[in-house]
């Protein structure tokens, strides 16, 4: 059976964290074992480094500058991925890891395109882009994509005062919050667990669309309360955060990264799909509420219709 190591990973926010770490783990794998890589992120000094050290360690590697929260240019990057994969210069796609992602200190943040900025980026983008790449994949291929245990609030989060998600028609989700309401942290993080909620939908209602042989999961890399997504808890949660992140067996980029690279290419995860929900490296069984087809059914609905009124 063709691995999917022989082709092309499409991996988004390259260039910080959990991204920067996989994308490491990536280059830095035996040449047997060794895909081409497509870098999808916003464009400057960041990713031309993040590159470059990965062309170092001998891996054949594209840099796509995109900046997330525009539509348009998501869909630029697709275009771009296009042209490479049509031209051979680089190998058949056979994975896209859904990586990049934020939190806002304040929902009423838009993005170019109107709609809140944590569900522009988190979610929107990558249905955009993996809508627009998704006859270009080669069988056997995986869409792996970001999940977070923040859809139902496990103990770590509740220590963190992350709230779980509070579903909504996604039309209102995609909605920046009014001008009249206030802003607070815990309008940020709904928004955040709203965001990943809506990948695991999105999740099982791609499955039922792919191609036949494209394989789509979810991936939790734990809890890393030193990342850059703590920001919206302030500094001071965010010292605690690097502290606790030093502890054995909590996660970290540096140990999550290794962990995602494997999900993206090694056999062991050959079986998964239908949006299988991994956590570090174990398969878990996810709550009742992160199955709806009603939901998912309405989602991809939805998302159709944010997505071609941005165009």
């Amino acid at each position: 059976m063709t691995s999917i190591a022989s082709g092309t990973v499409l991996l988004t926010g390259p260039t910080a964290g959990l991204g920067k770490s996989t994308t490491q783990a990536l280059a830095n794998r035996p040449a047997s074992e060794r895909p081409d890589l497509l870098l999808v992120g916003r464009p400057g000094q960041a990713l031309t480094e993040v590159a470059a050290q990965a062309r170092a360690a001998g891996a054949t590697v594209y840099e796509i500058g995109c900046d997330l929260s525009r539509l348009a240019d998501v869909r630029a990057a697709a275009q771009q991925a296009k042209e490479l994969l049509d031209a051979g210069a680089v190998r058949p796609l056979r994975a896209l890891v859904a990586n990049a992602g934020l939190t806002v200190a304040d929902t009423h943040t838009a993005s170019p395109d109107g709609y809140e900025l944590t569900f522009a980026v988190n979610y929107l983008a990558h249905a955009q882009l993996i809508g627009d790449l998704l006859g270009s994949f080669a069988a056997p291929a995986r869409v792996v994509l970001l999940g977070s245990n923040t859809y139902h609030q496990n103990i770590f989060r509740r220590i963190f005062r992350v709230p779980p998600a509070h579903w909504r028609d996604p039309i209102e989700l995609a909605q920046p919050t009014a001008a009249s309401a206030p802003t607070t942290s815990e309008l940020s993080w709904t928004a955040y667990s709203d965001s990943k909620l809506a990948l695991m939908y999105y999740a099982h209602e791609l499955q039922r669309r792919a191609p036949h042989g494209v394989h789509v999961i979810v991936f939790e890399p734990g809890f890393m309360p030193g990342t850059g997504l703590s920001r919206a808890n302030g500094p001071a949660l965010q010292r605690v955060g690097r502290l606790i992140e030093k502890i054995p067996g909590v996660s970290s980029p540096v140990r999550s990264g290794p962990l995602l690279a494997s999900i993206a290419l090694d056999q062991r995860w050959a079986h998964l799909r239908d949006g299988a929900f991994v956590l570090k490296d174990q398969e878990h069984e996810v709550k009742p509420i992160a199955i709806d087809p009603r939901r998912e059914a309405r989602l991809w609905e939805a998302t159709a219709e944010l997505l071609d009124a941005a165009r």
